[in-house]
C-alpha cells in the first residue's frame, strides 16, 4: 500500500501482509506528532506529485536493498498530539536488508516527497522548514 490520505491506518495488518513464506524480517517505522509545546499539527500535499515520488522510492528501496514488501502511508490533515503521521512497513528475508530499506525510504522522503507541515500551537502556528527540494518550508 503507497498512500497519501487523511484517515488513520491498520498498522498490524500491513505487518501481517508483509509477513511471506521468505521473510525473516519486517521493519516498522512509525512516525508521530509528538508533544513539543504544540497543540496540533497540520498536514499538506501536493498529492498527486506526493504518491508518485512514494512509488519511485518504494520502487528504488525494493531494488537497491532486496525487499519483499514495502508499504508506504503518509497522513494530510489535522493530527493531535500521539497519532500517526507516516507509517513505513518493509519485509526481506534478513534484518539488514529490512533497516536499511527502512531507513533509505524515510530519507528519501524527507528529502523529495512534497509534504508541508505545520505545527499549531497556543500561540499560533509555525510551517517546519523542509529538507525536500519544492520549497524548504510552505509559508501561509
Amino acid at each position: 500500500m503507497i498512500a497519501v490520505q487523511t484517515a488513520d491506518v491498520d498498522i498490524g495488518g500491513l505487518i501481517n501482509a508483509a509477513k511471506q513464506r521468505s521473510t525473516g524480517a519486517v521493519v516498522v517505522f512509525d512516525g508521530i506528532v509528538r508533544d513539543d509545546d504544540i497543540v496540533e499539527m497540520e498536514l499538506e500535499a501536493y498529492e498527486d506529485v506526493a504518491h508518485k515520488e512514494l512509488e519511485k522510492i518504494a520502487a528504488d528501496a525494493t531494488t537497491q536493498f532486496n525487499l519483499l514488501s514495502v508499504d508506504i502511508v503518509h497522513r494530510t490533515g489535522r493530527l493531535a498530539v500521539g497519532e500517526n503521521i507516516l507509517i513505513i512497513v518493509v519485509s526481506a528475508g534478513h534484518r539488514e536488508e529490512a533497516y536499511a530499506g527502512s531507513r533509505f525510504i524515510i530519507e528519501a522522503i524527507k528529502k523529495g516527497v512534497p509534504i508541508w507541515k505545520k505545527e499549531l500551537t497556543k500561540d499560533g502556528g509555525r510551517w517546519v522548514p523542509g529538507e525536500h527540494g519544492h520549497g524548504a518550508g510552505k509559508r501561509g
